[in-house]
């Protein structure tokens, strides 16, 4: 082993890290000029009067340019009570034991979704369970509710795919919602706020996909005729798993790539050996209906009322209730619930 003497400083040579990594000037000109300046950067916020700094320091004196066109800056990793990890403290998490008990997956989508990159995330490992329970478990439960059904019926999509005109309106709801979070997640992607994607994600999953559309109309799967309705639904249910699969998969690398294959596999819909190589999700405006997610979202919002409510009387969600009262400010609003009635009695 020889020790470099030609050595000018540390933080120089990590500022000349876009140069060296192609061994620019001396080859790999044309693949350097094509992806100079990079798009973004990541490190941690301690590194702002480092390698942040080095990096424009150095473009500036070669290039007269930026090194960079984004910089996202990490906070750092505390404890659960905001205090900074230490083996003396003996709070220290490990990693490893955390990945290995939650997968990565689940993992990665609590530290992102639990706080913006750019703040300090207070690191609470029973917070990963949580994910993997809610989000993680509800999103495959879906799928395997899905699965069951189409394996049964041997369901494929090989059918012609149903108008939306000719679907439900819970149908055209959650296509609208879908189409609507995808332009969500699309613009926090873009915008660098991964955990306003997430979040959405979530939503949608928990409440709006598993908990309202597949409550909603699992007797259009549990059905025996193999009609028009019941392929309806199915080709909806796929069209949003499939389409959460590409959205999650930036944060979720390893769940959405095995749904993904199971349901493409089965389908043969896109020529692709991964999610990760297929085109992202653009939203159709056409199925965007903002009236109707409201209606929906009325719905929604009372009969999770009435939930809680039964909760605080402890009365079961299957006990009939004789009657509920909802205080209506106007005609409009009286008018409103009405329309969404047969949905909240259901």
């Amino acid at each position: 082993m020889i020790r470099e003497t030609d050595l000018i400083d540390v933080w120089f040579d990590s500022g000349a890290m876009p140069y060296a990594q192609w061994h620019y000037p001396f080859e790999n000109k044309e693949i350097f000029e094509k992806s100079y300046p990079a798009d973004f950067i990541s490190e941690g916020v301690d590194q702002t009067r480092g390698w942040f700094f080095t990096l424009h320091a150095i473009a500036g004196m070669l290039f007269d340019s930026v090194a960079f066109k984004n910089v996202v800056s990490t906070g750092l990793v505390l404890d659960k009570n905001g205090e900074k990890m230490s083996k003396r403290k003996g709070n220290v998490v490990n990693p490893f034991e955390t990945i290995d008990k939650y997968g990565p997956d689940a993992t990665r989508w609590y530290m992102i979704g639990n706080a913006p990159p750019w703040d300090n995330l207070k690191f609470n490992v029973e917070g990963v369970g949580e994910v993997q329970r809610r989000f993680f478990g509800t999103f495959y439960n879906t799928y395997a509710f899905f699965a069951l059904y189409a394996n049964l019926d041997n369901f494929s999509f090989a059918e012609a795919e149903i108008s939306l005109a000719k679907r439900t309106e819970s149908d055209r709801w959650v296509i609208s919602k879908l189409n609507t979070l995808i332009k969500v997640v699309d613009e926090a992607y873009a915008d660098y706020e991964p955990t306003k994607a997430v979040r959405a994600l979530e939503d949608f999953v928990c409440d709006d996909l598993s908990n309202w559309y597949v409550r909603l109309n699992r007797k259009r799967f549990w059905k025996g005729e193999y009609n028009e309705d019941k392929i309806a639904a199915y080709q909806t249910l796929y069209t949003c798993l499939v389409t959460v699969t590409k959205l999650a998969s930036p944060v979720a690398p390893f769940l959405t790539e095995q749904l993904f294959l199971d349901l493409n596999n089965t389908s043969g819909k896109e020529k692709v050996a991964s999610v990760h190589i297929t085109e992202f999700p653009k939203a159709d405006e056409l199925a965007i209906n903002k009236d109707l997610e409201e209606k929906m979202e009325l719905a929604q919002r009372i009969t999770s009322l009435v939930h809680s409510i039964r909760k605080n009387h402890n009365l079961r969600v299957r006990l009939p209730l004789q009657k509920v009262l909802v205080p209506v400010l106007n005609a409009n609003t009286k008018t409103q619930i009405a329309a969404v009635a047969d949905l909240i009695m259901n």
